[in-house]
Order: C-alpha cells, then sequence, then structure tokens
C-alpha cells in the first residue's frame, strides 16, 4: 500500500486552511495531489523507504499532526493504486484508515455496485445493470468483448482492467484548488422556483467568499442540478471575465437556471462549481461606472473584513445579493 487518500474535515468556508494542510503531507512526500475542496492524493513510495514505516503507519502520523497542529481530522483510506485509495476511503473513519492490501483489491472490488467505480456515471452504470452487470465482480468475470460491445472498445478495455484491480492511474502533483464547489441539496425534493434560487444565490455567495479568501478568481461556472429519481443536469458558461464577485456569479447562476426552463421538477439539490481559477492579482477587470457595482463590491470587501474577524456568520446570506 503506497497512495493514501487523505479528505480533511474542514467546514466549506474554512477551505482557505487547505494549501496548509497538502504542506503537511508534503513534508512527508514531494508527491500530492490536491483534490479539492478538502481532500488530496499522496504517493509515499519514497517516504515508506525513508521513514521505515509502511502507508497505514504513516497515515496515523499525519492524522495526528493535523489534530494538533490544525485541530481538523481527516478520514485516510490507503491502496497500491489512486483508484482502490480512493474507494477505501470510502469505507474509512476518522480514527482508522481502511487499507486495501497489494494481492486483495480485486477481492475488495467485487462486492460492490458497478456505480461506485470513479469513472462511471449514471448511463454507463445503467447500460451495465441491463445486462446484470450490477457489481464490480460480474463486470470483472464478464468477457472483455462483451463489455467492448456495450461500451466500446476504449471505455470497455478500462472498465475491465478497474473491474480486476488494474489500477494504470498515477497521483499528478498539482496547484491547490483548481476549482471549487458548494452543495445546496434540499431537505425534501423541492418543486418551488424560488427555493431553487435562492439556493443557488446562497451557493454562489459562498463561492465568492472562498474565492475571495484564497485570492482567486474564476473563469467557468458551473451548474449541475439533481432530480429526484437521481438524474441529473449540468450546464457551463464561462464568464466575460474571470472574477470572485458574488452578484457577477450570481446572474451567471440564475442565467443557467432560467436557460434549463425546468417546469415543476422535483429538485434533489443544486451544485455550483467554480472553475479554471487563477490568481486574482493576474486577473484583469473591466472599469465600469456602474455606482450600483462598485458600491457592491466596497461592500464586499468590508463584508469579508467581517468573517475575517468574527467568523462566517457574522454578514448575513443574501445581505450583498444585486438581483
Amino acid at each position: 500500500m503506497t497512495i493514501l487518500c487523505v479528505r480533511f474535515q474542514l467546514p466549506p468556508m474554512y477551505e482557505a486552511a487547505l494549501p496548509q494542510l497538502l504542506g503537511l503531507l508534503e513534508e512527508f512526500t514531494p508527491v500530492v495531489e490536491a483534490l479539492p475542496p478538502d481532500g488530496a492524493l499522496a504517493d509515499l513510495r519514497g517516504a515508506e523507504r525513508y521513514f521505515g514505516r509502511d502507508a497505514v503507519e504513516l497515515a496515523s502520523v499525519i492524522r495526528v499532526r493535523a489534530l494538533a497542529l490544525y485541530g481538523v481530522d481527516c478520514v485516510i483510506g490507503a491502496g497500491p493504486g489512486p483508484m482502490p485509495a480512493r474507494m477505501a476511503l470510502r469505507d474509512a473513519r476518522p480514527g482508522l484508515t481502511r487499507a486495501v492490501p497489494e494481492g486483495g483489491v480485486r477481492e475488495f472490488l467485487a462486492g460492490k455496485p458497478v456505480a461506485a467505480l470513479p469513472g462511471v456515471g449514471t448511463a454507463t452504470a445503467r447500460t451495465l445493470c441491463e445486462y446484470g452487470l450490477d457489481t464490480l465482480g460480474r463486470v470483472a468475470a464478464a468477457p472483455l468483448s462483451t463489455l467492448q460491445r456495450l461500451l466500446g472498445a476504449k471505455t470497455g478495455r478500462e472498465l475491465h482492467e478497474k473491474a480486476n484491480g488494474i489500477d494504470r492511474g498515477r497521483v499528478v502533483p498539482n496547484g491547490v484548488s483548481r476549482s471549487l464547489a458548494a452543495d445546496r441539496p434540499f431537505d425534501r425534493d423541492e418543486l418551488d422556483p424560488d427555493r431553487h434560487r435562492r439556493a443557488l444565490l446562497s451557493a454562489a455567495e459562498e463561492l465568492g467568499v472562498r474565492l475571495r479568501a484564497v485570492d482567486k478568481v474564476c473563469r467557468t461556472l458551473t451548474l449541475t442540478v439533481r432530480y429526484a429519481d437521481r438524474s441529473a443536469t449540468t450546464r457551463s458558461r464561462t464568464l466575460k471575465e474571470p472574477t470572485a464577485h458574488s452578484a457577477a456569479l450570481t446572474r451567471a447562476a440564475y442565467g443557467m437556471y432560467e436557460a434549463l426552463g425546468l417546469q415543476r421538477a422535483r429538485v434533489r439539490s443544486v451544485v455550483l462549481r467554480a472553475e479554471g481559477l487563477a490568481p486574482a492579482e493576474q486577473a484583469s477587470h473591466q472599469l465600469t461606472f456602474d455606482p450600483v457595482d462598485e458600491k457592491v463590491r466596497r461592500i464586499e470587501e468590508v463584508a469579508d473584513r467581517a468573517r475575517a474577524k468574527f467568523g462566517p456568520r457574522a454578514v448575513m446570506p443574501g445581505s450583498l445579493a444585486v438581483a
């Protein structure tokens, strides 16, 4: 077991702490891949030899240091590759690392539903289940030619390999937080468009606050609407200019929502994701003579300082909205 998949138990509004936590992992290995908003992959092959401890023992040290230095607990999955480590994370809990041994990946996967495999979407899972291939064990036992006829040559081969425990993925060191997401689930399947819009407003404001906290702007905004039947619709929009301005994010989110033309749709949750992040200092801003826009931007700066001093609830959600 040489790969750790770590998920830090960070409150949504405190993603700015993620770079420090990734720095903690980098004390053990330089091969760390950020998994925004709160996780990372770490390749410990060199660390196991250097420290004379296996990945599970090193995971315990990482957890203790995260708690001692930052007051943040974490859940950790370990495996011989990124894919089994990610799946082991789903079975992990605080205080106990879930480890998949080198020769036990196929057995670990066998009883899991096919939809649990990373990269298998709703449509692919539905197709496989229609032919009785509802678990990864059955997919592993199916002839490769059958999977390729159902899914195509490349997809069928990749799925067959993964179901048999063959993971060709690797940990790719990257920058922190290439995207940020804000999820707004409803207590019950929601029909009211006004509640949908209020959820979008709250999500857009959260993204704006988090982007400004890490001095980033986003180029693209993606909206995902999940429905009661577990289907989903996703739309993306490239912004006129990179921004962390909550009002601009809200307008883009409203525009994508209205374009869907939902009529009495039973919505289970809405998710906004800011993508194409870049340093705010490198972004250009179109000057405007609109006094309302400039006033809102100044209010945002004051609100951000209030949140930094008094906590995330210092400013009520929606109080800075521009319809």
